[in-house]
């Protein structure tokens, strides 16, 4: 199979879909590879490393979607892109369609075949594409947080782990899975009194297992979290419900009843974001403020660490990635169904469920479209 991977062309997006590593592997395989130029660059992934492991360099995107049966990427395609896909050629990439219906339609009209990363699950009920760049944005909200109470920065002035006499900064996770389970670590790890609100008493069961009477976890109610934004000092929004839209949790009223300075992490954005008063920003220009409270929304977190991310990220889809490959689309999303819930898009129809309730479109199940083309 011909497997192309474009350079990432997002707001200070260094990831790139497959490392040298990967592309040896797919090679060893039988399969040709085609990279664009300097894809890795921003990484230290420079072209002579691709070449080494046997993969060809196009000097443009276009020569990569003109080429390749399969297209692996990070990032959901940007209008640009979405113009080059062509009938029956699968894009495999985050997609984060529930609250983008200008890329679904673009996908619709475009007829290819759209696997996303973070609808694709496993025997055990994760999200096993997902998980790796929700175990990096977990941390990293953390870390982003923590430097936005920063006065410099427009926070209330404090240290989030405190200091001996001094009380730690409060930080309220919204959420306990995977995301929830990685904040709550490093925020404990910094010193933080941490509070985790989850609807699931297995997943708070599966927290104090981990983490013991250091972390508090409280069931989660519409009460639950008007008292508990109130009193945070930093709030981080890691709710998730599999390719649908993310459940606006935290109202304006309770933004506006928050302490001046205080901070808000949506994790959640790229799936329309949890806060009422969420919207996306970028690397470039991450924050704003609404009510005193600083927002920071970035849509594409772990591109802030882009190296670890890429790496993590390549753990986790080379599997999937050599799957298509050997087996082909039509083979492989028949027979493995925790990959066909990956298909979200296929020949013009939707096929995730979530995605189609979001966007107010038809859904057309899976199976019946792949045994129709």
């Amino acid at each position: 199979m011909h497997v192309g991977v474009p350079k990432e062309i997002k707001v200070y997006e260094n990831r790139v879909g497959l490392t040298p590593a990967s592309v040896r592997e797919l090679v060893a395989q039988g399969h040709e590879v085609m990279v664009e130029h300097d894809a890795g660059a921003g990484i230290g992934l420079g072209d002579d490393a691709y070449k080494a492991a046997g993969a060809a360099v196009a000097a443009d995107a276009a020569a990569i979607f003109a080429w390749a049966d399969l297209i692996v990427k990070v990032k959901e395609p940007q209008p640009a892109e979405c113009g080059m896909l062509r009938e029956g050629q699968v894009l495999f990439t985050y997609l984060h369609l529930a609250p983008d219906p200008e890329q679904a339609n673009l996908l619709l009209e475009s007829n290819a075949i759209c696997i996303a990363y973070e609808t694709v699950t496993s025997s055990r009920g994760g999200l096993p594409l997902l998980a790796p760049m929700s175990e990096v944005a977990g941390r990293m909200a953390v870390h982003a947080g923590a430097s936005l109470l920063e006065k410099p920065h427009g926070g209330k002035g404090i240290l989030l782990g405190g200091v001996p006499g001094v009380a730690p900064g409060k930080v309220a996770i919204l959420g306990g899975g995977v995301v929830g389970t990685h904040a709550a670590m490093v925020a404990l790890g910094m010193g933080a009194d941490v509070t985790v609100l989850d609807t699931s008493n297995e997943a708070m069961s599966s927290l104090w297992k981990q983490f013991g009477a250091a972390l508090k976890t409280e069931f989660s109610t519409r009460d639950a979290i008007e008292r508990q934004v109130a009193r945070a000092d930093l709030v981080i929004g890691g709710v998730l419900i599999p390719g649908a839209a993310a459940p606006r949790l935290v109202t304006r009223e309770m933004i506006a009843r928050m302490q001046p300075g205080s901070v808000v992490v949506d994790v959640a954005i790229d799936q329309g974001g949890c806060f009422e008063t969420s919207r996306p920003t970028t690397h470039a220009e991450p924050t704003y403020v609404v009510d005193g409270v600083v927002h920071y929304c970035v849509a594409n977190m772990p591109g802030g660490v882009p190296r670890t991310s890429t790496f993590a990220l390549n753990n986790a889809t080379l599997p999937y990635a050599l799957m298509i490959a050997n087996q082909g689309w039509r083979r492989a999303l028949t027979s493995d169904a925790h990959l066909r819930n990956g298909l979200n898009i296929a020949f013009g129809q939707v096929t995730c469920k979530p995605v189609a309730e979001a966007l107010h479109l038809k859904y057309a199940d899976p199976l019946g479209v792949l045994h129709l083309h």
